[in-house]
């Protein structure tokens, strides 16, 4: 190669890998990402299973103190705002234990278990994770940090309180 088409190459490969992350990751204030997950109990779901309702999506692993705290809050927060159209998944990470193993816990809660989860979401630096996901289906956010119940009404409460589905204009 000549010294113009290296120049092009390395043009071409910094422009490729500086901007910024890519479009589908789950990136706050931008559209949710889809995904495809199956619960413990064989059940498919996808983003549109949760269009119009506010979708807390949950990174937690059985060695986690903090998700071990997190979890039982998330599952009673989900029975208290569940009838305003909130929705709560938990994803054991692989580095939990094995689904056979998570079945005895599972019984215990009624948000979604998953199994297998295939989307642009991660583990962001730390366990637990939360993915917060609109009415609309705009990423709000998205931290490595365990909720308290004050910071889950002050995150959820004006989510849940926007309405369902935009109104139309005349």
């Amino acid at each position: 190669m000549n010294r113009n088409t290296n120049k092009l190459a390395v043009a071409l490969l910094a422009f490729l890998f500086s901007g910024p992350a890519r479009a589908d990751n789950a990136t706050v204030g931008q559209p949710a990402p889809d995904f495809k997950a199956t619960t413990l109990d064989g059940k498919s779901l996808s983003l549109a299973d949760f269009k119009g309702q506010v979708l807390v999506i949950n990174f937690w692993a059985t060695w986690c103190a903090p998700c071990k705290a997190e979890l039982p809050l998330l599952e009673a927060y989900y029975h208290a705002r569940g009838a305003y159209g909130l929705r709560v998944i938990a994803i054991a990470t692989e580095y939990s234990l094995p689904p056979e193993k998570l079945k005895p816990i599972a019984e215990h809660l009624t948000l979604s278990m998953i199994r297998h989860f295939d989307g642009n979401y991660r583990v962001l630096g730390g366990m637990p994770t939360n993915y917060v996901i609109d009415r609309a289906g705009i990423v709000r956010y998205a931290k490595a940090d365990a909720f308290n119940l004050d910071s889950l009404n002050a995150l959820l409460v004006p989510l849940l309180n926007e309405p369902a589905t935009a109104p139309s204009r005349p």
